[in-house]
């Protein structure tokens, strides 16, 4: 009878945590699944290996077990006793510690689901069905966690929106109820998987004051639970569009605001422009320089902690020169210049 390395069938060494061999099943089993590779034994085989290698390293008792016996399997073989006319391990006559001994589990055939060193091991084919068979012993285990990007605009962002996301996902097969196994046989509607892939419409609702690669968290929308356990989150993992006017800093918003040289030099009023939609009234004082930023206290993006709070703008003053002035206002600048350079005169060298 061959000796089965389940840990060289799966990839990983026997110190890897329950959470690496999750992993590592879940990728080898997706690429060896019978519905990736149709008509090739090879890959059928593969997968039921690795269906065996989890069943058992994914159950501490069985991992217990295995690795106990697993690399004494030649003595394993030659210690049985003969019980109700066939032959079984007798681990007592061998086998001592701080337990006490060890008790086999009873298992219903498998028609074949599972090698002859997995059925030795852990029981033989044919015993009574039990609540310990293959169907009733699938691990409860939390569906695993799923993200999604979303793109938004800051007004989004800054109010509020939902989203409707037509998504593919994973559901607890129907016909196994999630357990891969069905009649002591690999579930024909699943192939084993213990899941079928499910189209869905969700509605999901992004909050006010999120920012650009902020994580919101959809509770039990992920993957399937298996034996009844929850399942995972949905992660939307939001990007915001860039805006044309303004630019974002955190709870903060920057905005350039376009001012006469007029307005500048002389001071007035200009409107500014804010995320929530309204236009406020900003005065530029006299003499204002290029460049020169604002703060408009409470007026950027509101907090997603409390949306009742809410960042600054800052208005960033850009002057706007005249592209085409008259002949009078040429005039006029020259005796501008002049003032500012007393003595000189047009023409001097």
């Amino acid at each position: 009878m061959e000796y089965k390395d389940y840990y060289q069938i799966l990839g990983v060494d026997r110190n890897t945590s329950e959470g690496d061999i999750r992993s590592a099943y879940r990728k080898l089993a997706r690429k060896f699944h019978p519905d990736v590779n149709p008509g090739n034994p090879d890959a059928e085989t593969r997968f039921k290996e690795l269906n065996e290698a989890y069943q058992v390293l994914s159950d501490a008792e069985k991992r217990k077990k295995y690795d106990q016996f697993g690399k004494d399997w030649e003595r394993y073989q030659q210690t049985t006793r003969t019980t109700r006319g066939r032959q079984e391990p007798d681990f007592a006559r061998w086998y001592t510690g701080s337990s006490g001994g060890f008790t086999t589990e009873n298992v219903a055939d498998d028609g074949g689901a599972f090698s002859d060193f997995f059925r030795t091991l852990f029981g033989n084919a044919g015993g009574r069905r039990t609540a310990t068979t293959s169907e009733a012993r699938v691990r409860m285990e939390r569906g695993m966690d799923l993200e999604q990007e979303v793109e938004i605009t800051l007004e989004e962002a800054f109010h509020g929106t939902t989203r409707v996301l037509q998504m593919q996902n994973e559901v607890p097969c129907p016909e196994c109820g999630g357990v891969g196994i069905r009649q002591s046989q690999l579930c024909d509607t699943c192939r084993g998987r213990g899941t079928s892939l499910d189209d869905r419409r969700l509605e999901v609702k992004i909050p006010a004051g999120v920012s650009d690669g902020s994580r919101v968290r959809i509770s039990a929308k992920g993957g399937p639970g298996t034996g009844g356990a929850a399942a995972g989150d949905l992660y939307l993992r939001v990007r915001i569009k860039p805006h044309r006017q303004f630019r974002l800093e955190g709870a903060s918003v920057r905005v350039d605001i376009p001012v006469d040289l007029y307005t500048c030099i002389l001071g007035g009023e200009v409107a500014v422009p804010t995320p929530s939609g309204r236009t406020l009234a900003l005065t530029i004082p006299p003499g204002t320089q290029n460049q020169k930023a604002f703060r408009l206290r409470g007026q950027g993006m509101p907090s997603l902690q409390s949306p009742s709070r809410r960042g600054d703008l800052y208005a960033t003053v850009v002057v706007q020169l005249p592209v085409q002035i008259s002949e009078q206002q040429r005039a006029l600048f020259e005796q501008l210049r002049d003032l500012e350079s007393p003595g000189t005169t047009a023409g001097a060298a």
